[in-house]
C-alpha cells in the first residue's frame, strides 16, 4: 500500500474479472518441453469453476446468538422468501461465513472440458467432496448429463474409458489429492468446484516440478456466445526478482509459464479476429517462438532453476531465445533450423541427464572414474 500509494489494500483485479465475465473456468495444463521429463510424463488437464465457493464470500465475526440466512427471490411473483438456514452460535468467538455456487455456467465448463480431454487423448474426472457437501451434487449431476448426453460415444470410441469401466468417474478430492501424486504418466483431465481446483492444482504444479509449469487461462462468455480468454502465469507475479533487478542485482527468472501465457493469448486474439492473414502471420510467431523457448532449455541454457548455477540470467536467456528466434521465423515452418539438423530431421540435441526423474549420481565418484580413462585429457571421451 505504501509503495504504490494506496490508501486501501485493493481486490483482486483476477477476481473482478472472474465475476464479470460470469467465469466459466480456469483451465490450468501442464506444460511439457520435449527431451525433458519433469514430474507427468503426458499431459494433465484441470477446469477449475471460476465463479463461487469461499473466494465471493461474506463473513463477520461474532460472538454468541441467533444466524438466519434467508434468500429473497428476484420477484416476489417467483415465491416467498425461503429461509436457507437457521443455527445457534454458542462460542464467544465465531466466524459466520456466507457463500453461494452459481451453477447456471457449468454446462459451458462441461463442453470445454470434454472438448479438450477429447483433443488431448486423456481420461476425464470430475472431481466434488459431495459425499460431505451435499450441496455439491448438482455440479456433479450436470457434468455428466453433458457427458452422457454429448461425448460418452466419443469417449468409448477412443478408448479412453477402459480405465473407469466405460463411464464417466466421480472422484472424492480426499481420492483426488493422492491419485495425482501417483498418476505421474498423465494422461488424465479433472474437473472440479473453485476451492478444489485452486488446492489440486497447485498439487499438480509440485509434482510437475514448479507452477511455472503449468498454464493459466480464465474463460468467460460475452454477450454474443464468443469465449473471453486470458491468459497469465499459474504463479502470478514475481516482485522478488523484480525488486532485486531495481537494486542492480543478477536475477535469472524463468519466464515459461508467462511465454505460453503470452503466445496463447495472440493465437487466441488472432482467431476473435477471423482474419486468415493474421491468423497465419500470428501463429508462425507464436510456434517460432515456443520452439525457441523450448531449445533453449534443451540445450542447456535455460535459467538456473532448469540448468543449475551455470544456467542463464535473465537477460541472457532472452537473448539466447531471440537470436534463435530471428532465425526459425525465417524458415519454411520455424521448427528446425537448416544450422542445426539436415533437412528432414530431428534437431540433434543433447540432454542433460539430470533433467530425468530420481536422478541421483555421486559426480564426484563419477569424475574420478572419467579421469582413468581420459589419460590425455582431450575431452573425447565425453563425461555426459
Amino acid at each position: 500500500m505504501a509503495s504504490m500509494g494506496l490508501s486501501r489494500p485493493l481486490g483482486s483485479p483476477n477476481g473482478l474479472m472472474r465475476r464479470g465475465w460470469n467465469g466459466i473456468t480456469i483451465s490450468r495444463d501442464t506444460i511439457h518441453i520435449p527431451g525433458i521429463e519433469l514430474g507427468f510424463k503426458r499431459p494433465v488437464l484441470f477446469e477449475r469453476h471460476a465463479v463461487g465457493g469461499e473466494y465471493g464470500a461474506g463473513w463477520k465475526k461474532v460472538g454468541k446468538g441467533r444466524v438466519l440466512t434467508t434468500f429473497f427471490p428476484e420477484s416476489m411473483d417467483e415465491g416467498k422468501p425461503i429461509i436457507v438456514d437457521g443455527r445457534e452460535v454458542k462460542d464467544d468467538r465465531s466466524c459466520v461465513v456466507v457463500y453461494d455456487n452459481p451453477l447456471d455456467n457449468v454446462e459451458d465448463l462441461a463442453h470445454i472440458f470434454f472438448q479438450r480431454c477429447l483433443e488431448a487423448k486423456v481420461v476425464p474426472y470430475v472431481v466434488t467432496k459431495k459425499t460431505v457437501f451435499k450441496w455439491q451434487e448438482g455440479f456433479w449431476q450436470i457434468m455428466k448429463e453433458v457427458f452422457d448426453a454429448k461425448y460418452k460415444a466419443d469417449f468409448l470410441q477412443a478408448g479412453l474409458l477402459e480405465k473407469t469401466h466405460g463411464e464417466l468417474q466421480h472422484l472424492i478430492s480426499d481420492a483426488a489429492t493422492m491419485q495425482i501424486i501417483r498418476w505421474t504418466d498423465g494422461g488424465f483431465g479433472m474437473a472440479c468446484h473453485n476451492y478444489d481446483g485452486d488446492m489440486l492444482t497447485d498439487e499438480v504444479a509440485q509434482v510437475h516440478r514448479s507452477p511455472g509449469f503449468i498454464t493459466s487461462n480464465l474463460i468467460g462468455k460475452r454477450e454474443d456466445g464468443a469465449l473471453i480468454k486470458e491468459f497469465e502465469a499459474s504463479h502470478g507475479t514475481v516482485a522478488d526478482l523484480w525488486h532485486a533487478h531495481l537494486r542492480g542485482e543478477e536475477t535469472s527468472m524463468n519466464p515459461l509459464g508467462m511465454v505460453v501465457a503470452l503466445l496463447g493469448s495472440m493465437d487466441h486474439a488472432a482467431a476473435l479476429a477471423q482474419d486468415p492473414k493474421a491468423i497465419e502471420v500470428t501463429s508462425h510467431f507464436t510456434k517460432c517462438c515456443q520452439a525457441a523457448v523450448y531449445e533453449a532449455f534443451r540445450s542447456g541454457k535455460g535459467t538456473r532453476d532448469m540448468a543449475g548455477p551455470e544456467g542463464s540470467t535473465t537477460e541472457q536467456f532472452v537473448n539466447t531465445v531471440a537470436e534463435d528466434l530471428l532465425r526459425r521465423l525465417e524458415s519454411p515452418d520455424g521448427t528446425v533450423l537448416a544450422e542445426m539438423a539436415a533437412e528432414g530431421s530431428a534437431p540433434k540435441v543433447k540432454v542433460s541427464r539430470k533433467f530425468r526423474r530420481n536422478y541421483k549420481v555421486d559426480e564426484g565418484k563419477m569424475q574420478a572414474m572419467f579421469a582413468r580413462f581420459d589419460t590425455d585429457g582431450n575431452g573425447k571421451i565425453d563425461f555426459e
